[in-house]
């Protein structure tokens, strides 16, 4: 293993002045920003890294910034950004463009976000390499191996790609030999993306891409950096395997469905990956059992995000008391003395998160869970039937897609994976029928309020779900 490299990074303490107008500007238009329809009022700087310094041809810094927005509750979002610095930005950058200072020490400069430019992203490529530390930030990296385990010798001088497509964070692709994963919304604590793909690679689990190395921030105001624990740092970006020629489950699904394919087979095997998953986790991390108390609180938290959604959405009211029952009947399983086992699991699973490579093979991405939720509540032992939940409710997703929709699509795919599940898990999830009607109730109430406020014309989608769980018995 190369040395590590240690550099301070000095940067002028003005630098938040030149941005302030026009990150004020750029960061609501971004999709991975959170607080869309409110206006922001202002930014304090977490921290803040030279990472290139300010020449005539380039410069760089990571930023840690909080927007602040309307009504003040809590101290607002921190978010990653890697801000380019150019004399003029050539035609090719243009898409990246933040705007031309006015004011502050890069008055008549050009910024940009720096993740569309090769050169910036190879540098974070060389300091994962090289296991720099520089200011408050640290890249490390798994120990090489020759064996094939958890560590992957990095190379030099693989060219970056910026990947177009992402949503909530940002990715970065490295020669089709790497993907880093840069989190856009970051908050300190021990982040699950980077803890269950760690626990994972050491089970040996294959249905995961091993780290191979990673970024990570120093918390303002830790006593001693050189020291600091993950509690007190925030994971910024992973490194794993990119999967050449891999195809997304969603749009696998929804290539199989326009063509008239039966997607079965395909789903059996994501069952049996899923099972794989759900089994090493149980090995990796401690598990718990859920109790009448525990089980109890679930349901209050199933029955309040119920009511909350009935008040947003309007067309619930009527199926409420049926979906009210899903919920009560898994409580009064709790009051018989009904126990269930909680572990770690992916938190929030669906065709989207699933990778099937030419081979065939399944792999399960994106262990960040739902980002909306608290980092605690993300991290908290779960039933692995809120994972199979989702990917039920992705299937029906994927039927819904296609105009006329395709009679028994969904449902067969639904039984596929819950068998495939069954013959790698040795327990079939339809033997839980209380508690996996409760969790994909609660995703499909989830759906109906987000489908609500961004796309209407989705709407029928989980209503149509809505309607057949509030008749379900």
């Amino acid at each position: 293993m190369s040395e590590a490299v240690t550099r301070s990074a000095t940067t002028s303490p003005d630098l938040l002045t030149s941005l302030d107008p026009l990150l004020r500007e750029w960061l609501p238009r971004q999709r991975w920003f959170a607080g869309k329809g409110r206006p922001v009022t202002g930014f304090s700087l977490v921290a803040a890294t030279e990472l290139l310094p300010v020449t005539s041809t380039l410069g760089l810094y990571h930023l840690l910034v909080r927007a602040h927005q309307p009504p003040a509750q809590g101290p607002g979002d921190c978010y990653q950004l890697l801000i380019g610095v150019r004399e003029a930005l050539p035609p090719r950058l243009a898409p990246s463009l933040i705007g031309h200072v006015d004011r502050g020490p890069l008055t008549g400069r050009t910024v940009y976000d720096a993740l569309y430019d090769a050169r910036p992203a190879e540098v974070l490529l060389e300091a994962m390499r090289t296991r720099a530390r520089i200011g408050a930030l640290t890249f490390d990296r798994a120990p090489d191996t020759a064996d094939g385990g958890m560590g992957e010798r990095i190379r030099a001088g693989l060219v970056a790609r910026v990947v177009t497509s992402e949503q909530s964070n940002s990715s970065i692709v490295y020669g089709d030999t790497f993907i880093l994963k840069l989190l856009r919304r970051v908050v300190p604590g021990v982040n699950p993306d980077l803890e269950l793909p760690l626990a994972l690679a050491r089970e040996g689990c294959p249905r995961v891409p091993a780290p191979v190395a990673w970024i990570r921030a120093d918390h303002p105001g830790t006593a001693d950096p050189q020291v600091s624990s993950a509690e007190d740092s925030y994971v910024l970006g992973v490194l794993q395997p990119f999967v050449q020629g891999a195809a997304d489950g969603w749009e696998l699904a929804l290539r199989e469905l326009a063509k008239g394919e039966d997607f079965c087979a395909e789903a059996r095997a994501l069952g049996r990956a899923t099972a794989e998953v759900h089994l090493a986790l149980a090995r990796a991390l401690p598990t718990v059992t859920l109790g009448h108390a525990q089980l109890d609180l679930l349901v209050d938290g199933m029955i309040e995000r119920l009511d909350t959604a009935t008040q947003a959405v309007p067309a619930l009211h009527p199926y409420a008391p049926g979906l009210r029952s899903a919920y009560e009947a898994l409580a009064g399983l709790a009051a018989e003395g009904r126990t269930w086992t909680a572990q770690r699991i992916h938190g929030d699973l669906h065709l989207g998160q699933c990778l099937r490579s030419p081979s065939g093979a399944w792999s399960l991405i994106d262990f960040e869970g739902e980002p909306s939720k608290p980092l605690a509540e993300r991290r908290l032992p779960q039933p692995p039937e809120r994972d199979i939940a989702g990917m039920l409710r992705s299937f029906d997703y994927a039927a819904h897609s296609l105009d006329p929709r395709p009679p028994g699509w969904a449902a067969a795919c639904r039984a596929a994976y819950c068998s495939g599940y069954a013959e790698t898990s040795g327990r079939d999830p339809r033997t839980e029928p209380v508690l996996l009607r409760a969790y994909e109730t609660d995703k499909a109430v989830y759906e109906v309020v987000y489908e609500a406020r961004h796309r209407p014309d989705w709407l029928p989608v989980p209503m149509s779900a809505v309607h057949r769980l509030a008749a379900s018995d």
